[in-house]
């Protein structure tokens, strides 16, 4: 994918066509809110037909039915992964993106694992709760009454006894339900949960498949609200979180938008999505480990950092949000920097656009859990060079801060050091 590149104006080079009018720093701000709005709606609408499909699957099981529900969870993630660059800066995403996207996860909170291939976080009471075939849990004390399965009971299991392993919602959580296990470790193959595991009735497998559907409805339709309540937070004309940030001073809004952007790309994206799975070699830490869709996810983070620089973005229907961007401010002090920071976002795409290419290769893919294994070097190679674009990208992002006035930006590192 190449960056939408913006034209310079007051070149003098065409004078019978007037240069184009400066942009504001609210200008800037105000296309962040268009995009979040229209990054956001789409992830709520792909979040609406995933339901749909969910729902068609539990409504008649079927392996065509069980393939169209994880085709429409891997397209939920295209707008979503777009959206995690307005987690940094703006307290009220990151606050509620954990309900939605946290990961790794202990799996055998939810359902059956193959104990010889589960590897859980070392005391983590709910590592084994099987939330699915256990209409009760004894915590401590207490006993948990799981015998009703809603969204609202899912979403108080979250973190439960303080460990951030015990995820019970979410995008990971709907992807476990739908793979199961990823059981290849290094090797090549991702989940495969069989559409019997949702037959009600004779033809059931592995046990409690009407509590099974029950959770994969409810983890849905929770995703679904969320989604929702997040849409409008940045929806036009209304009094909310959009109104707030388009309300305070502008330049409050370039720090949000920079350090956003920075932390991304380095203290999550570099470090703890690439990095760490790098150097422990573990396919546990793979971002979407069940569905071996975690090439797009970290495509799909890149690409939301390069839009809100660039101020745009594709909607799912193709429909283009252009507008006002840091690239023009940047540009307008310094066109060298501009082209320098533009420059550095082409060799970060192309970097995760290898990652991409690798693994969805006809002729011999390579997934992502395949890249990190510790007897590949090709692999680790293409994981590698994504980082040190990503950690070259945030240094060209520091520099358009202080171009247009924002010193000591200090992007979050994870305590991750590059």
């Amino acid at each position: 994918m190449k960056p939408i590149l913006h034209a310079l104006a007051g070149l003098g080079l065409l004078t019978s066509v007037p240069a184009l009018a400066a942009v504001s720093e609210q200008d800037v701000v105000a296309q962040y809110a268009n995009v979040a709005h229209a990054v956001f709606a789409d992830a709520l609408q792909s979040a609406k037909t995933l339901q749909g499909s969910v729902d068609t699957l539990l409504a008649a099981p079927s392996d065509a039915n069980l393939q169209k529900a994880r085709t429409a969870w891997k397209a939920a993630r295209v707008p979503y992964q777009q959206s995690e660059v307005f987690r940094f800066g703006n307290t009220n995403v990151d606050e509620w993106e954990g309900q939605l996207n946290a990961w790794p996860l202990d799996e055998g909170l939810i359902d059956y694992v193959v104990t010889g291939k589960y590897h859980h976080e070392l005391g983590n009471v709910g590592a084994n709760a099987n939330i699915i075939a256990n209409t009760s849990l004894k915590l401590g004390s207490d006993t948990l009454d799981l015998a009703n399965i809603t969204p609202e009971l899912l979403a108080s299991l979250n973190e439960l006894g303080g460990s951030e392993a015990n995820v019970a919602t979410g995008y990971h959580a709907i992807e476990f339900l739908l793979w199961g296990q990823d059981l290849n470790g290094s090797g090549p193959g991702a989940g495969n949960r069989a559409y019997t595991d949702y037959v009600q009735g004779t033809g059931c497998t592995n046990g409690h498949c009407d509590r099974r559907a029950a959770y994969l409805k409810a983890a849905t339709q929770l995703l679904v609200s969320d989604l929702a309540n997040m849409e409008q937070q940045w929806a036009p004309g209304k009094d909310n979180y959009r109104a707030e940030l388009l309300k305070a001073k502008p330049d409050a809004g370039l720090v949000k938008m920079l350090y956003g952007m920075g932390s991304l790309a380095l203290g999550e994206l570099a470090g703890e999505r690439l990095k760490v799975a790098l150097e422990a070699n573990s396919p546990e830490d793979e971002h979407d480990c069940f569905s071996d869709n975690t090439h797009y996810s970290h495509f799909y983070d890149a690409l939301g950092i390069e839009n809100i620089y660039l101020g745009r973005y594709q909607r799912v229907d193709g429909t283009a949000v252009k507008g006002a961007s840091l690239s023009d401010l940047v540009a307008a002090k310094s066109p060298d920097t501009d082209k320098a920071v533009k420059a550095q976002f082409s060799k970060t795409m192309a970097a995760m656009q290898k990652l991409v290419d690798s693994a969805e290769s006809t002729r011999s893919p390579m997934k992502f859990d395949q890249m990190i294994a510790e007897n590949n070097p090709a692999g680790q190679a293409l994981v590698k060079d994504a980082i040190a674009q990503l950690v070259v990208l945030t240094r060209q992002i520091e520099t358009a801060a202080k171009t247009i006035g924002v010193d000591d930006l200090n992007p979050d590192t994870a305590d991750h050091e590059f």
